[in-house]
C-alpha cells in the first residue's frame, strides 16, 4: 500500500479513537507525507502526540459538526478516513439528535469539505447496526451511508470518490466487551452477559484498517464494502476469555438491553443482489437508479429473492477453541495475559 500513501497527506477524523490510533501507526510505518488527526479531545491528542512522537503527525482541534474546522483540516489532503462518530447505543438512544448532528450532518460536512479541497478518496466508516436498524445509533449510521452514496448520484463529475465500509464488532476497541470481560475477571467478578445465545461478527482492528485500505484501492462513487467475518455467541466469547485466563467462567445473564438485537446483519439480501465477490470482501455498488419513478413503482428486481441476509446467526460460527485462537491473535489480549503472569504461547498450545 506504500504506492498509495507515499508522500501523501492523510486526514483521520475522530483520529484519537481506537481505529485512528491503529491506522495512524500503520501509516507512519510507511512513506506517508503527513497524518492529520482531527478530534475535539485535546487531552487524548496530547497523549497521542507523545505516544507517536513523529513530526509527520499534525493535530487539529475541531468537531465534524463545525464545517469550518473540517475545512481547515482538509486543505491539501489526498485521502480521508472518516471515523468520527457517536458509537454508543445507549447514549444515542437518550440523545438521538446528538447522533444526527455528528453521524449525519457531521458526515455531510466531511464530504463537502473533502470535495472542496479536491481530496482523491474519502472512506466513511459504518457499522452492521445500520442494516435493519432498531436503535438511534444504527439509524444515524444508515443515514450517513445514504448521504455518502448521494454524493456521487448528485455530483456525477465529482473530484472526490466517496465510499463506505461496514463492519461488525471490532475486538478490543474502546468500549467493546472483551476488555470489559478481562477487567471483570481480574477483579474476581462474574462476566455480565446480556444473552448467551446473542451472536456478533468478530473483526480485529487490523482487519478493519485492511478493509478501509481495500476500499481506497477499489472504490467507485457510492460503493460500500464489507469484510467477510466469522461470528460467535456472546456466551462462547465470555467462556473463551475465561479459559485464556485459566479462570472457571462465572456468567451472570443480565438480559438483552433496550435497543439491542439478538443478531446483527452485515449486508441485506437486497444489497447482496448487486454485490460482487472479492475474496475476503464484498463490494456493494450504489443503487444508481435516477428519479424516474417507474423503476420504483412499476419495475422490480427478480434477483433479490435469490439471496439471504448476511446475518451473524447464519454466518460461519466459531467454536470456543476457535474464539480462543482468534483472541490470542490480538496484541492487547496477549499483553493482558502476560500482565497476569500467563504465557500466551503455552496457553495457545
Amino acid at each position: 500500500m506504500t504506492e498509495i500513501y507515499g508522500r501523501k497527506r492523510v486526514l483521520i477524523t475522530g483520529g484519537t479513537g481506537s481505529f485512528g490510533h491503529t491506522v495512524a501507526k500503520k501509516l507512519l510505518g510507511r512513506d506517508v507525507g503527513e497524518v492529520r488527526i482531527l478530534s475535539r479531545d485535546e487531552a487524548k491528542q496530547d497523549l497521542m502526540r507523545h505516544e507517536l512522537n513523529d513530526s509527520r503527525v499534525r493535530f487539529y482541534v475541531g468537531d465534524v459538526r463545525d464545517y469550518g474546522s473540517v475545512e481547515r483540516a482538509s486543505r491539501d489532503v489526498d485521502y480521508v478516513f472518516h471515523a468520527a462518530a457517536l458509537k454508543q447505543v445507549p447514549s444515542c438512544e437518550f440523545f438521538p439528535m446528538e447522533a444526527v448532528k455528528t453521524n449525519v450532518l457531521g458526515s455531510e460536512n466531511v464530504i463537502r469539505a473533502a470535495e472542496a479541497a479536491g481530496v482523491r478518496s474519502l472512506v466513511c466508516l459504518s457499522t452492521d447496526k445500520a442494516v435493519y436498524p432498531v436503535n438511534a445509533m444504527g439509524m444515524s449510521k444508515a443515514m450517513m451511508e445514504k448521504v455518502a452514496q448521494s454524493h456521487g448520484l448528485n455530483n456525477p463529475k465529482a473530484v472526490t470518490t466517496v465510499s463506505c465500509v461496514r463492519y461488525g464488532n471490532v475486538m478490543y476497541s474502546r468500549g467493546s466487551v472483551i476488555p470489559l470481560f478481562i477487567r471483570q475477571l481480574r477483579s474476581g467478578k462474574p462476566l455480565t452477559v446480556t444473552n448467551p445465545e446473542m451472536t456478533r461478527f468478530m473483526m480485529s482492528l487490523a482487519e478493519s484498517v485492511d478493509l478501509v485500505e481495500f476500499a481506497f484501492q477499489h472504490a467507485e462513487q457510492g460503493d460500500l464494502f464489507i469484510r467477510k467475518a466469522p461470528a460467535c455467541t456472546i456466551g462462547d466469547l465470555a467462556t473463551a476469555v475465561a479459559n485464556l485466563f485459566h479462570v472457571r467462567p462465572q456468567i451472570e445473564v443480565i438480559g438483552t438491553r433496550h435497543a439491542e438485537k439478538v443478531s446483527e446483519v452485515l449486508a441485506s439480501r437486497e444489497e447482496l443482489s448487486r454485490a460482487s465477490d472479492h475474496g475476503d470482501y464484498f463490494k456493494i455498488s450504489a443503487d444508481k437508479r435516477n428519479l424516474n419513478y417507474s423503476v420504483y413503482v412499476e419495475e422490480g428486481d427478480t434477483s433479490q429473492t435469490e439471496y439471504f441476509d448476511y446475518d451473524s446467526h447464519t454466518a460461519t460460527r466459531l467454536s470456543v477453541s476457535e474464539v480462543e485462537t482468534l483472541l490470542l491473535g490480538l496484541p492487547e489480549v496477549r499483553s493482558e495475559l502476560k500482565a497476569a503472569g500467563i504465557e500466551p504461547e503455552r496457553t495457545a498450545a
